[in-house]
């Protein structure tokens, strides 16, 4: 199969017919052998009847059906399980993003060898309360993901080769981020097309608010760490400790000095709790400790994860056995 087309939703019921027919016509007219994979996060409109009627009429559409609304990053990780196309195309069922669109980022796949491509929607229509926090979140994302070549790391518009949606796992709100998974995978042929953005015709937007912006930005923390330090915990709360300890040291060698300072100069020599060294050096060496302690437990889970030897290995040549 060329291409299987992953559409997560919620509540898009008035859309659902027009984006199918719009996908069908582009797949006849491209001649792609296709499936379309509609993922309903628990939608309480009758997004499923619509879906169950389109079946009904084409061998091209699956249907997913989530009891409850989990988000966007599980729809994600079910789609892409079931997925058995040589490329997978993400979209939004708004019909924000045109089908017109999958000839395109099919090829940069296929014939450029790419192993991602990320649509970038470069006049976008949408108000200001999602475009401004979109673009400062953007910015950052590139500078931690060392990803520089993309512009919109959350457009729901993206191609994959099959072997990335099936070596990547999206959890929690991670979709945001599917680029990053991937290259910390191993797939860093990593493309952007610019791609058209249409004005919502049915509903409302899902994803308005700061809160969306603020969780984003936790989302990339959390993958930067996990990405960074996820197999050697120790390495960072190691370091901390060292740099934390070392103050808390110094600060009692302070301590030290005055008091010798104090009997070679035959000066009255005050309290230790009246240093406020002593202090530094008691707090920092608590804190130095924790994370030391801190590390070796982060040290011994990961060692004993299930994961703990989970790497993606993209060829093997068998070596017989002596």
């Amino acid at each position: 199969m060329d291409i299987s087309v992953v559409i997560p939703l919620y509540n898009e019921d008035e859309s659902l017919p027009e984006l199918h027919a719009w996908i069908d016509r582009v797949m006849v007219a491209n001649n792609f052998s296709y499936e379309i994979i509609f993922v309903n996060d628990g939608s309480t409109d009758r997004s499923w009847d619509v879906i169950r009627e389109l079946a009904s009429k084409s061998q091209h559409v699956k249907g997913i059906k989530f009891r409850r609304n989990y988000g966007k990053s599980p729809a994600l990780y079910c789609g892409f399980k079931a997925a058995q196309g040589d490329v997978v195309i993400t979209m939004d069922a708004d019909l924000q993003d045109s089908p017109d669109e999958i000839p395109g980022l099919y090829h940069m796949i296929m014939d450029e060898h790419y192993d991602l491509v990320s649509g970038y929607k470069q006049k976008r229509h949408d108000p200001l309360s999602k475009t401004i926090p979109t673009k400062l979140f953007n910015a950052t994302a590139r500078k931690v993901s060392g990803i520089k070549n993309l512009h919109d790391f959350n457009c729901g518009l993206k191609a994959y080769r099959r072997d990335v949606v099936k070596n990547i796992e999206v959890f929690g709100e991670m979709h945001r981020f599917i680029p990053y998974l991937a290259k910390n995978a191993g797939f860093d042929k990593i493309g952007e097309k610019v791609v058209h953005h249409q004005k919502r015709q049915y509903g409302k937007s899902k994803f308005m608010g700061w809160n969306r912006f603020v969780n984003g930005y936790l989302d990339l923390m959390t993958l930067w760490f996990l990405g960074t330090f996820g197999k050697k915990p120790m390495h960072v709360f190691g370091f901390l400790g060292t740099l934390v300890f070392m103050i808390g040291f110094i600060s009692a060698f302070i301590i030290g000095a005055e008091k010798l300072w104090a009997l070679y100069c035959h000066i009255p020599m005050r309290l230790v709790t009246d240093s406020p060294f002593f202090y530094i050096a008691l707090t920092m060496m608590m804190i130095g400790t924790q994370l030391f302690l801190a590390g070796f437990l982060g040290d011994l889970i990961s060692r004993n994860s299930a994961g703990r030897n989970d790497y993606q290995i993209e060829e093997e040549i068998k070596i017989e056995q002596a």
